[in-house]
């Protein structure tokens, strides 16, 4: 059994702006490095193997956060990286509206297998990122790994655990800097907490 603790990063400058930012990047807001910093208090009470990250630099910046507090080696994993949104990237919903009406409904369908623009369907994200879990957790047979990475890697996590399709509309939000817990047994994934964020603020708890 591995024990994987996925982690979102925190807010970013575009979360606040709701934009969209799957592989382009902007950096921590204010309230993100304070949940970065909360999230390096709570994780230096924990006791863990090893520290993953996306190479993202919001996901780098919240692990680096982790990191300096924790000791940990800081190992940069590129799969990890959030769903690639091709030409939506950058631009809050009603731009992406405006500007590619046509992709735009074909997207609003959730069929998996839609490829925005550029960009990557919901199939190949999943695949991606569950490959690069496994991977990990096969890495650490009987060990906590934590991971700083994107909501929707947290949500591919989730769906698998639960048995969801990727039309289907997950019930849950996905907390920046919240804790995700699962276990990865006999090639099945549980879960058994999600979005703990007793170590946030109210305040500095976001959820977009």
């Amino acid at each position: 059994m591995s024990q994987l603790i996925l982690i979102r990063h925190g807010e970013t400058v575009w979360n606040r702006e709701r934009r969209m930012q799957g592989q382009m990047d902007s950096p921590l807001s204010e309230v993100g490095l304070r949940q970065a910093q909360a999230l390096a208090r709570r994780l230096s009470k924990l006791e863990f193997k090893t520290l993953y990250c996306s190479d993202s630099g919001r996901a780098h910046q919240t692990a680096r956060s982790v990191a300096d507090v924790t000791g940990h080696e800081l190992k940069v994993e590129p799969r990890l990286r959030e769903r690639h949104f091709g030409v939506f990237e950058g631009l809050t919903g009603p731009e992406i509206e405006a500007q590619h009406p046509e992709a735009y409904l074909r997207f609003k369908s959730r069929d998996p297998h839609y490829v925005v623009p550029g960009g990557e369907s919901a199939v190949a994200f999943r695949d991606r990122a569950l490959t690069c879990l496994i991977e990990i957790a096969g890495r650490h047979a009987n060990e906590v790994v934590v991971i700083v990475t994107h909501g929707l890697v947290c949500d591919i996590a989730y769906r698998a655990a639960h048995g969801m399709e990727l039309i289907a509309r997950r019930d849950v939000e996905l907390v920046n800097a919240g804790l995700n817990h699962f276990r990865y047994l006999d090639g099945a994934w549980h879960m058994d907490r999600w979005g703990d964020a007793a170590h946030l603020d109210v305040e500095l708890t976001t959820v977009t």
